[in-house]
């Protein structure tokens, strides 16, 4: 079990794009949520979720702790994290990707001491809801709070920072296809995942 990063699950639940709470929402038999939080709490010693200030409350085996900075979107939930964890670094992951996988994870998390960010790029896009940031972030991203900047990507050319990007290669060569980066914002993306597991769990049989 990894002792010295924290797992933290962004668990928002807007979900504007969907017009419905997600975190709810079942592929297979766990709701979106579950299913994510299982897999972090199976990896890190610590794990915590992070949801909005006028988030519905989520029942959950693990802390669960709003924005200390309200409407700043994955940003407040990565700076909430930052600043409460008790480990230098934390592996951050939003509660609507269904197929994490823990080999994966495993990997960004042991390059954690090259850079302040660990970051992976798949299909051409950065994926920051899948990453591992250090504690020498929170003023970059308490700068980007005041100038009013809530994209996350923003980090990844600040000089300030050190940034290890992870390349689709080095991915595939754990996770051949990167079903592990799926994630769920639309009602279409839904349906792909289902079909995802319910194809995968007939090839098991």
């Amino acid at each position: 079990m990894i002792t010295d990063v924290t797992g933290v699950l962004l668990a928002g639940g807007k979900s504007k794009r969907m017009g419905e709470d997600k975190r709810f929402m079942l592929v297979g038999e766990q709701p979106l949520f579950e299913r994510s939080c299982a897999v972090l709490c199976q990896l890190f010693e610590q794990v915590c979720v992070v949801i909005a200030q006028d988030s519905p409350s989520l029942q959950a085996e693990v802390p669960v702790i709003r924005d200390l900075i309200p409407d700043c979107g994955s940003l407040g939930g990565l700076y909430t994290g930052l600043r409460l964890a008790k480990t230098r670094h934390i592996f951050l992951a939003a509660c609507d990707m269904p197929f994490l996988n823990q080999d994966v994870i495993r990997y960004i998390v042991s390059l954690k001491d090259q850079a302040d960010i660990v970051i992976s790029r798949w299909a051409t896009r950065l994926q920051p809801t899948h990453a591992v940031y250090g504690r020498d972030c929170l003023p970059v991203i308490e700068e980007m709070m005041t100038v009013h900047n809530r994209k996350i990507q923003s980090m990844i050319g600040h000089p300030a920072l050190r940034v290890r990007l992870i390349t689709e290669s080095e991915i595939r060569q754990i996770d051949h296809d990167g079903r592990s980066m799926v994630n769920i914002n639309t009602p279409s993306d839904l349906e792909h995942a289902r079909s995802v597991h319910d194809l995968s769990t007939s090839s098991e049989l």
